[in-house]
């Protein structure tokens, strides 16, 4: 028997069917158009509107989605805040690895990291690494800097005026910051950076939005700042997001300045651990990192230097709740391998990691177990504290996966492993 809210006793929940008066009235309704699928949850618990709506794709489409109605989550907090129209939920599996040894300002202790994905060899290559690091002592991580951005565009008449409203936004920031800030009780307005592009003028927003990722925040207080722009300066608002930000797709400009919390994480690995562990030599380990990361990057015109760094972050990224498409972040990672008299030293800068703790999809059930795995669920004290120990956690995992992918490819051992655990 299930629970009223459609789930079984046990968790692993699937709705169950209904066949009220009420629903009978709606399938009717939708298939006859007078009703959308979005007006649902208007009309009855948000449970039922995913069981009537998933019903209705399955009739208009042929197709039976029995396992996409099977979840646990309470969906009365998802379909207000995550997710419209919803049918179900897609279940991606989830590995762990560790233990992994981090030394951070914020994050400091072994952890075990929550990876959801579906690609075979990932988790393993992973808890290779960690045992590396760990063995060497733990990796030592830094946050370098903090700030969420946003950057709306103006149209300025010409390009001495755009010059103009770049000399007015200077001159008032104090004003603009009281007018951003009074739209948040948590974010603050760091700095404004000023862009022109002929008649073309962005400004380039940064804000401490404390533990929570802070799209939303940064958004909403930007728009009030950007108000006050276009009424001081003459200069029309065009854009909310000039794409200056920039959101969700790989830039130079966050690379440069950094973007969300930007972090670096390092190991000394001995002689004895790259033999032993990763099997191979210090030279070898350099030298793929030089020729694949390095020169072969920059011949083929990458914005990231590493062997796969977002296949980490966005393990971690969709285990804990975090906005997917800013996986596209971690792709701008620069890996390097510093020879060193007792072995190397392997590093990565990961300059935009665009991460809370809360807000989003980190109040999700099953992602807020993976934060609780990490001890950094809710809010940090004092505030931003685990947001950036996510960042910390994140990097030092980057790290881990950095490490064991090259000592595969050093090894020549990389097809061997995909075939043994990545098949089909």
């Amino acid at each position: 028997m299930a629970d009223d809210d459609g789930r079984h006793p046990s968790g692993k929940g699937r709705d169950v069917l209904q066949n009220t008066d009420t629903e009978t009235a709606i399938r009717t309704r939708l298939k006859e158009g007078s009703v959308k699928l979005y007006e649902l949850e208007e009309e009855v618990p948000a449970v039922d509107a995913i069981r009537i709506r998933r019903e209705f794709i399955e009739y208009e489409t042929g197709i039976k989605l029995d396992n996409i109605g099977i979840f646990s989550i309470d969906v009365e907090r998802v379909v207000k805040r995550n997710c419209e129209n919803m049918i179900g939920t897609v279940q991606v599996p989830l590995g762990v690895a560790g233990p992994l040894q981090v030394n951070g300002e914020y994050a400091h202790g072994s952890y075990y990291l929550p990876l959801a994905t579906t690609e075979g060899a990932l988790v393993a290559s992973v808890n290779r690494g960690c045992s590396a690091i760990t063995r060497a002592g733990g990796a030592e991580v830094r946050i370098l800097h903090d700030g969420m951005t946003r950057a709306p565009v103006f149209a300025a008449r010409s390009v001495a005026h755009a010059k103009q409203a770049v000399d007015w936004v200077a001159g008032h920031e104090a004003e603009l910051r009281a007018a951003a800030e009074s739209t948040t009780s948590h974010g603050k307005l760091i700095g404004i950076a000023p862009f022109i592009a002929g008649t073309s003028v962005f400004f380039r927003m940064n804000f401490d939005t404390k533990d929570a990722m802070g799209m939303n925040m940064v958004t909403i207080a930007s728009a009030k700042a950007a108000d006050l722009i276009a009424q001081g300066t003459g200069a029309r608002l065009v854009a909310l997001s000039g794409n200056m930000c920039t959101d969700k797709k790989p830039a130079a400009i966050n690379g440069i300045l950094g973007r969300g919390r930007s972090a670096v994480a390092g190991v000394a690995l001995s002689h004895d651990l790259i033999s032993s562990i990763l099997k191979t030599d210090a030279a070898t380990l350099f030298d793929v990192n030089y020729r694949k990361n390095l020169v072969g990057s920059a011949r083929a015109g990458s914005m990231g230097f590493n062997a796969h760094a977002a296949n980490v972050v966005a393990a971690m990224f969709i285990a804990c709740g975090q906005d997917a498409a800013h996986a596209i972040d971690g792709s701008t990672c620069l890996t390097t391998v510093d020879p060193v008299p007792t072995g190397v030293y392997v590093s990565v800068t990961l300059p935009s990691l665009p991460v809370g703790t809360v807000g989003g999809g980190t109040a999700v059930e099953t992602q807020q177990e993976c934060l609780k795995l990490l001890g950094v669920a809710g809010g940090g004290t004092p505030p931003g504290t685990n947001a950036k120990k996510l960042a910390e956690i994140i990097a030092s995992g980057v790290l881990a996966g950095e490490l064991s992918l090259l000592g595969a490819l050093a090894a020549q051992d990389l097809a061997r492993a995909h075939q043994q655990l990545g098949r089909g």
